[in-house]
């Protein structure tokens, strides 16, 4: 009996233990999932620890991952073993073993240990594709056509609302034929278009990638330095990102054929607020591996075939025309005429460096389909959707007689270019642009042939395939619509792995509106390898001689803005290490942000306050170099420019400081920490009023409470703060800046009751009367004018997330690692809900009210600790990974 009685306890805890095993789940490398293109020489890997028991205190106690040359891992095949390595980190760890091959596709497995030592099954071998790893590599050459030169297309004199040229040039084929006479082992190209490309083969475009390749200051434009808003062409590095796609299922034995057509996209654009850099160019190198162990590779040279397609027109900001008649469908196939075909020529190589395409293309990301359709005459139609997106109408399954054109123009506040479709008419057809994108929530289409019904036209989102990892809602129906059309409105402005100001009239990548946005586009996006891209593109913007990083990037020179603008080297690099943990984001930024504070010291007086004043070509202070605060509640009602500028000033100081802390630089902590404090003293010299115990408004009293003030004078800063709101109504009175940390500030000085009262208004200015209005996204200023579709605002509604539910990132232990969990609910308010996707899993908190009690759920992932502070004060409770479900008593 003893024996059985052990034989069985035995069995329960192996079968317990089993049971007990996590499961490794969203392998990727470099935060991408599928397959990426890398060109790292110690690509980094991660993955996430399921906890299917939910059992409690679970944790990854070791690791190891394996990689191999082929899918089925074998001793033959491995490239590197890693061994068990005790170590909790399942985010960031580098490749370690032999040197990876340039054009070589490898698969790697992961498996982990548990708080009991109980090993987790293998997971699924994933794989990622090395790019060209040395430039010698590249044997393709750039091609274009022989009906455009070297040069862009000219600009059009005037401002931002001269229209383009509606003629050409026509966006060109580009094709190549061979045979292949082997079995096929693997066949990878790596190739890109500027401006925009797609690839093809044997007919079939090859990804549903769109508007590609991410945008990137590709290389050096001469006029650069005689624009309005003027930078030297100086910048610390220029890139050109390329594209990995597997041929393998697209091609056959015999007669191949591949091919791009290709768009102006930004590398060809002139409009005011852009300078282009050519005429469109292509570049591809198809390598194949044969089963015997031979090798072939194809390369774009003067042997290609070019001719002209039916898309007549292309432009970012115009739109396109295509004319049908003038298509050539099978012209990537073998049963193309060539007989009128052209060679291609060769073009210069870009100045900037070919890298790996290591974020997300555009693609379609949602599809709407009509919510009304009104006739209004003959073949004239208003299409409405349900909300305003960026992206097109794709138009189905229609005919019409040869040569009739059909007009589609887009109905968003500020012109967003026109399509123009030239019937075929010769069978059914369907149309969508490529190489442009519009704003609209409805569409007027002329020249339609016949009745336009529902099932012929569908909207189509499309934006950087940023994926959506968060969930916020509550009882307060207002609040879940405020999140709602911020986000929609951030997804509108993702395009090119860059996030604009606006998706129709500038489409540039302000780094102030970036900056501002981001810790809300973090709290509901898994947005890591969007700015790993990103803050790259600002990093390298950076102006080599004097670290000034300009107000957009990748560079355009319509980019207004001023000292708030370059902080975003050091805001969104720090706000990226609190939400996702990762220490090399601050590392691969330290020295730009150091470069930066030297900048910025220039125009630091005597008193330590600083007021940019750069000049014009006239030797006058520009203002478009040197805004403080923007989009105030009037035209007049902002702080003092040299405020903000001190503010930013203390604020990049503070960060690299607390940056220089993170990474171990205990003497740059010293040297910042003081230097910070100096701005501190400085800007409470300069600006505090003692008399009215203010700052000043619209958003200076705000920012003095963020830096912190004067014990002896922070009661009555706040009883000032709080007669400035009441006096406002209840509303808040700030700019983009200033609203960024308006109802955080709030809360963290004891009137929360004042941010949600702010955040609860339907009445101007508030997020609330842009919904009254009928907005599906949010806009640029608090009043009607300008752009409808801005998401920079959405900065402040990080207290939804941090102080109403009550979900804060640990700086000490970052990246959902230590979650302080302390909800602020007010009276008015029955529940809230939040969960977001971290490094670790899924973390959140759900709370809700019932007869003075508060019933609170709290999700901590796999390996992380949380503090949960009850919003009646008493002692916080800790808790380790797990499910929890609490009551508390309200007080």
């Amino acid at each position: 009996m003893k024996k059985k009685w052990s034989f069985g306890i035995l069995a329960l805890i192996l079968a317990t233990k089993t049971f007990a095993q996590l499961s490794v789940e969203d392998p990727r490398v470099e935060y991408l999932k599928g397959s990426p293109l890398v060109d790292k020489s110690n690509p980094r890997f991660g993955w996430i620890n399921e906890n299917p028991k939910n059992i409690q205190g679970e944790k990854q106690t070791a690791y190891e991952i394996r990689v191999s040359s082929s899918s089925a891992y074998t001793k033959k095949n491995a490239v590197w073993q890693s061994g068990k390595v005790i170590s909790a980190e399942n985010q960031g760890i580098k490749y370690a073993g032999n040197p990876l091959q340039s054009a070589t596709k490898y698969w790697w497995q992961v498996r982990v240990w548990n708080k009991d030592n109980a090993v987790s099954e293998w997971s699924q071998p994933h794989s990622w594709q090395m790019g060209l790893l040395q430039n010698s590599e590249w044997k393709a050459q750039w091609i274009g056509v022989p009906w455009q030169g070297e040069e862009a297309q000219p600009k059009p004199k005037g401002g931002p609302a001269d229209r383009l040229s509606p003629d050409g040039p026509p966006a060109p084929y580009l094709r190549k034929s061979f045979a292949i006479g082997k079995e096929i082992k693997s066949a990878v190209v790596y190739t890109t278009g500027l401006g925009y490309f797609e690839f093809y083969a044997n007919g079939q475009k090859v990804s549903d990638d769109l508007l590609v390749p991410n945008q990137t200051n590709y290389g050096k434009r001469p006029d650069l330095e005689k624009a309005y808003i003027a930078v030297p062409d100086d910048f610390s590095k220029y890139k050109v990102m390329y594209l990995a796609y597997d041929l393998k299922p697209f091609l056959k034995k015999g007669q191949n054929v591949i091919g791009s057509i290709l768009g102006n996209g930004f590398y060809d654009c002139p409009k005011f607020w852009t300078a282009s850099y050519g005429s469109p160019r292509f570049i591809a190198q198809l390598e194949i591996e044969y089963t015997d162990g031979t090798k072939e590779t194809i390369v774009s040279d003067e042997s290609w075939k070019v001719h002209r397609s039916g898309i007549l027109m292309n432009h970012v900001y115009e739109g396109e025309t295509c004319d049908a008649r003038l298509n050539i469908p099978d012209w990537c196939t073998n049963t193309t005429d060539l007989s009128a075909w052209e060679n291609a020529i060769l073009r210069k190589a870009p100045y900037g460096e070919l890298v790996t395409h290591t974020a997300m293309p555009d693609r379609i990301t949602e599809v709407f389909e009509p919510t009304k359709i009104e006739k209004l005459g003959e073949g004239h139609f208003r299409v409405a959707f349900p909300v305003e997106i960026s992206g097109w109408v794709h138009l189905k399954n229609f005919s019409g007689k040869a040569g009739q054109k059909i007009n589609i123009q887009f109905n968003s506040n500020l012109f967003s270019g026109e399509n123009n479709y030239i019937i075929r008419g010769d069978s059914k057809e369907e149309y969508s642009p490529k190489f442009n994108w519009f704003v609209f929530s409805a569409v007027e289409i002329k020249g339609w042939p016949g009745e336009l019904r529902a099932d012929q036209i569908v909207a189509e989102a499309v934006n950087t395939a940023v994926e959506e990892n968060a969930h916020f809602e509550t009882s307060n129906e207002l609040f879940n619509q405020i999140n709602t059309i911020w986000k929609r409105s951030q997804k509108d402005n993702m395009h090119g792995g860059i996030a604009s100001d606006c998706p129709h009239r500038e489409r540039n990548g302000y780094t102030g509106d970036g900056q501002v946005a981001c810790p809300t586009v973090m709290h509901n996006f898994d947005a890591r390898a969007f700015y790993q891209k990103w803050v790259a593109d600002m990093r390298e913007a950076q102006i080599k001689g004097t670290g000034y990083v300009p107000n957009g990037a990748p560079w355009q020179p319509g980019c207004g803005g001023g000292v708030a603008w370059g902080a975003a080297i050091h805001v969104i690099p720090w706000e990226y290490y609190l939400a996702y943990g990762d220490k090399q984001m601050l590392a691969d930024n330290y020295e730009a942000m150091k470069g930066y504070i030297r900048y910025m010291q220039t125009w630091v007086n005597d008193n330590g306050i600083m007021f940019s004043q750069r000049t014009g070509h006239d030797g006058k202070p520009l203002k478009w170099w040197n805004l403080g605060e923007w989009a105030g509640v009037c035209d007049d009602c902002l702080p003092k420019d040299e405020l903000v500028h001190t503010f930013y000033y203390w604020y990049c100081l503070d960060i690299t400081a607390k940056t220089a802390q993170a990474m171990g630089q205990s003497q740059d902590f010293t040297f910042y920490n003081a230097l910070a404090q100096e701005a501190k003293n400085a800007f409470h010299q300069a600006f505090y009023d003692p008399v009215h115990h203010s700052y000043g408004n619209y958003g200076a009293n705000i920012f003095a409470l963020k830096m912190g003030v004067p014990d002896s004078e922070y009661e009555a800063l706040k009883q000032s703060v709080r007669k400035e709101v009441l006096a406002n109504k209840g509303h808040l009175n700030t700019g983009i800046f200033g609203t960024r940390f308006f109802f955080e500030t709030l809360a963290e000085n004891g009137m929360n009751d004042l941010a949600f009262a702010a955040l609860n208004k339907k009445t101007e200015p508030s997020f609330g009367r842009w919904i009254a209005l009928g907005s599906t996204t949010s806009r640029e200023h608090w009043n009607e004018k300008n752009s409808h579709n801005h998401p920079m605002f959405g900065g402040g509604l990080v207290w939804f997330y941090r102080y109403l539910a009550g979900f804060q990132y640990d700086e000490k232990m970052p990246g959902a690692k230590h979650i302080i969990f302390r909800p602020e609910p007010v009276q008015e308010m029955d529940f809230v809900e939040y969960e977001t996707q971290t490094n670790f899993g899924k973390a959140g908190i759900h709370w809700k009210k019932s007869k003075g009690k508060m019933q609170v759920k709290l999700l901590v992932p796999v390996g992380c600790t949380a503090s949960f502070y009850p919003p009646n004060g008493s002692a916080a409770r800790e808790f380790s990974s797990g499910e929890y479900n609490l009551e508390v008593a309200l007080r």
